[in-house]
């Protein structure tokens, strides 16, 4: 697939996302109001609505009808943009750009962005176990799905990433450590995403093995990449300032290994990521020329 089909792709996609994440998320006039104004500054500051659209492309590689998932793709993005509000906050990471504009703490209040971030985290359990869903899914498919996202999410995965992503600023770290946070903090939804989109497609053990790996190795060569990007990005692309992470003395690929290295260990990934595809075939083309779209994006 050339860059242009992908880009073509990605662009109706994520105006599919919009569409059903508009539906499930309008605003409303009430006293309580303010915090769905939060949630839906973040939700629609232009995220790449990489996770979902990972997930509905594994379904379709999987030989799925990945139009009837879209409600369960739109919760991983919900899942997403809450920990980035979570991120973000003055005792997390101490953000004041997010996608180039204001974080939700900074738009808002502290307040309002720990909410907002309540809010979408259930929201994203809400899209998971939403009817539509359970009238088109078997149960036992999508309560597998749910209980592998909630993992990745939680203590297995994101929570404890970012716990050892905190606890590493400001002092030198081992590779290994490094790899924990990054397979957890990022490559663990990432990885979720992928394999849940081929469970609710019916896949077969044998391709969510392969989709697994894919998924593993694609996340972790993302965050690479997004390491790489804060010390040779772009700060307009970017969307936030360049060397915030060794401004703040955050555990990096380049800051341990040097960018050459940090280089090399995406270009591996990716290539693993292409090989678990191989058993595929045609379906699985989208996801391959994803892999090597993340190996050169600008943000």
């Amino acid at each position: 697939m050339e860059e242009r089909e992908l880009k073509e792709l990605l662009g109706r996609l994520r105006k599919k996302i919009d569409r059903r994440l508009e539906e499930l998320l309008p605003e409303r006039k009430e006293p309580g109001a303010r915090v769905i104004s939060a949630m839906r500054y973040s939700l629609f500051a232009g995220g790449k609505r990489l996770r979902p659209i990972l997930f509905l492309l594994a379904a379709e590689a999987a030989g799925g009808p990945a139009e009837d998932l879209l409600t369960f793709a739109c919760g991983l993005e919900c899942l997403h943009t809450y920990s980035l509000i979570h991120d973000d906050l003055p005792a997390m990471d101490d953000d004041d750009l997010r996608r180039g504009r204001p974080t939700c703490h900074r738009a808002f209040d502290e307040a309002t962005a720990i909410l907002a971030g309540d809010g979408l985290q259930a929201l994203a359990f809400e899209c998971f176990t939403h009817p539509d869903l359970r009238a088109r899914v078997p149960a036992e498919r999508l309560v597998a799905a749910i209980h592998l996202v909630a993992r990745a999410a939680g203590i297995h995965g994101m929570v404890v990433g970012q716990m050892a992503d905190l606890l590493a600023e400001g002092r030198r770290i081992s590779l290994e450590e490094l790899q924990y946070i990054h397979r957890h903090k990022t490559a663990a939804l990432i990885e979720a995403s992928v394999v849940s989109g081929g469970l609710l497609a019916g896949a077969e053990e044998s391709v969510l093995a392969s989709l697994q790996t894919y998924g593993a190795s694609l996340g972790l060569a993302f965050q690479i990449v997004d390491d790489l990007l804060d010390v040779t990005g772009n700060e307009e692309e970017l969307g936030k300032p360049v060397g915030s992470d060794e401004r703040r003395g955050k555990a990096t690929y380049p800051a341990l290994v040097g960018l050459s290295a940090a280089r090399e260990k995406a270009r591996d990934l990716v290539e693993r990521a292409l090989s678990a595809l191989s058993p595929l075939g045609p379906p699985a083309e989208p996801l391959r020329a994803l892999a090597l779209f993340v190996l050169t994006r600008k943000n």
